[in-house]
């Protein structure tokens, strides 16, 4: 008797893992495992964009937060650039997420949560910080400069 996914998605992913090894393609469960498939695909874009928001968000703090420690400057520095090199193994990895459309998404969504986090862990009131992204994905990703910045 097959696996019910709703009862025990484990079992079931097992089950259809071993399915496929075999070679017994009419008794996959198509359905669930196609919606699994994609959901993969978006768990990437969902790495990409949360990477981005770490990025931007610390950037955004080296930009508006003059009132700084060196030792803050320097933590938040060594954290861009570890998520950068996360950022470039993830991308060298997943290289459909260059896709255009893809890159506006994760962008858009490293925008918004990148500015929570500025905002959040500076304090400081949102109308110092840009309205809009002020970054380029590859100033983001650190192959290019920001004036001011780098």
């Amino acid at each position: 008797m097959p696996v019910s996914y709703d009862e025990d998605f484990y079992s079931w992913t097992q089950e259809q893992a071993a399915l496929l090894r075999a070679g017994r393609l009419e008794r996959l469960d198509a359905a669930h495992l196609a919606e699994e498939v994609a959901d993969m695909g978006r768990s990437q874009i969902r790495e990409f964009a949360s990477r981005l928001a770490v990025i931007i968000g610390h950037l955004l703090k080296l930009q508006v937060q003059t009132e700084r420690t060196r030792s803050n400057e320097a933590s938040w520095r060594a954290i861009v650039a570890a998520q950068r090199n996360s950022l470039a193994r993830h991308l060298a990895d997943n290289p459909g997420l260059k896709n255009p459309a893809v890159v506006a998404r994760a962008m858009a969504d490293g925008w918004g949560d990148g500015l929570v986090l500025a905002l959040r862990e500076s304090g400081l009131p949102p109308a110092l910080f840009p309205p809009t992204c002020p970054y380029s994905l590859d100033q983001v990703l650190g192959e290019q400069p920001i004036e001011g910045l780098e």
